[in-house]
């Protein structure tokens, strides 16, 4: 069977290949040079390699895995450090919920929506959104399997490597190296929202941090996102409003 009369049916390899190209980008190089960071870091913190490798391939969020290393020298009770990076990862949710949709073809099965939602990180995420309109519908999954499989494999060898061959590196080092990805996050997110009402809730969310600190410490990145988020998303809608009045 055919895409059109006359025409070759489009390979899936193609689609995934294209996919495992987007690795060489400067997202992807940029989430590399953080996970140097974390090796290093988890390597201060007294884990092995092969634990610290384990980490990056099933947890899958750098964030997520420096406040496992956090609880791990805190000497937290497994059932807080869980609970912890559970919370950390909730917020990957919104983006696998708003991302399967786009990855659905006709005879999508639900197990590989499934498998690949593990791979959803932002890194992932901004470049599947950025990418996908492009694919066509009935490739989107091998395209973005390519990419987030390979990128989770890449950086799995990595923190490997940096771990076993590059010796610990001092601590103004990893912090730095470990720097790149909240940064990173920023702009990508900012670079890919849709409406005025998201980049404008990066902006309330960081101005709201300070005051959310103060009065929740414990809370204060929930407070500040929800705070946030919800100013934007009022001042996105009366600027719609006003603007369909003119």
């Amino acid at each position: 069977m055919t895409d059109q009369a006359g025409a070759a049916p489009d390979p899936a390899g193609k689609w995934i290949l294209l996919g495992m190209r987007q690795v060489i980008s400067a997202p992807a190089l940029i989430l590399v040079v953080a996970h140097l960071g974390f090796a290093g870091l988890a390597r201060e913190a007294g884990v092995t390699w092969t634990q610290a490798t384990f980490m990056v391939a099933t947890i899958w969020a750098l964030p997520a895995n420096l406040i496992l290393l956090g609880s791990v020298t805190a000497g937290l009770s497994l059932a807080a450090t869980a609970l912890a990076v559970a919370l950390s990862s909730l917020r990957m949710m919104p983006m696998v919920i708003a991302l399967l949709p786009d990855l659905r073809g006709p005879g999508t099965r639900r197990s590989t929506l499934l498998f690949l939602s593990h791979f959803v990180a932002v890194t992932a995420w901004v470049v599947a959104l950025d990418r996908l309109p492009s694919v066509p519908r009935r490739h989107r999954t091998h395209f973005f399997g390519g990419f987030a499989i390979t990128l989770t494999a890449v950086n799995t060898a990595a923190v490997a490597f940096a771990f076993n061959l590059m010796g610990q590196l001092p601590a103004l080092a990893t912090g730095a190296l470990a720097f790149f990805t909240p940064v990173y996050f920023l702009t990508s997110l900012y670079g890919s929202a849709r409406e005025f009402s998201g980049r404008l809730a990066l902006l309330t969310g960081l101005l709201a941090i300070p005051l959310a600190h103060w009065l929740t410490p414990e809370f204060d990145i929930l407070v500040a996102g929800v705070v946030g988020g919800v100013a934007a998303f009022l001042i996105g809608r009366l600027r719609t409003v006003r603007e369909a009045d003119q």
